[in-house]
């Protein structure tokens, strides 16, 4: 007999990345940017009822296919925790904001936290668009 499957209340799941380049185009085109001192935000609304995430990190910057991939778990996981801190409907694309610096996970979470809430509300005040955040759960 199998099992159920069951959904890890905080999951990152594939329809919550960011995987076509037309998708960053338009978020890097019409997104507003905010720039913290671990990591720049770039968001854009999506018409979805959940936020995505896509992650910049350039091999010309990045030298070593280590750190990047290191990075990319960093900010991975604070998006993944920190995800229903996150206004609803908004594609975030996460660029590190200094060459060489592998930055902790409780600092990437607070920051991206800070720097998502501060990009979604300049690209609302630029288009006139609403912001919907959920509730933290208790």
């Amino acid at each position: 007999m199998q099992r159920p499957r069951t959904t890890r209340p905080l999951a990152f799941k594939r329809a919550q990345r960011l995987v076509r380049g037309s998708d960053f185009e338009r978020v890097y085109r019409r997104g507003a940017r905010a720039k913290g001192e671990t990591l720049i935000v770039v968001a854009a609304a999506n018409e979805l009822e959940l936020s995505r995430l896509g992650l910049s990190v350039g091999k010309r910057i990045w030298k070593l296919a280590v750190r990047r991939n290191r990075l990319r778990r960093v900010f991975k996981e604070a998006f993944r925790l920190e995800q229903h801190r996150l206004p609803k409907g908004f594609d975030f694309v996460l660029i590190p904001a200094l060459a060489g610096l592998v930055p902790e996970l409780a600092a990437t979470r607070a920051e991206l936290v800070r720097l998502a809430l501060l990009a979604s509300q300049r690209y609302a005040a630029r288009f006139g668009t609403s912001l919907r955040t959920s509730p933290p759960k208790s």
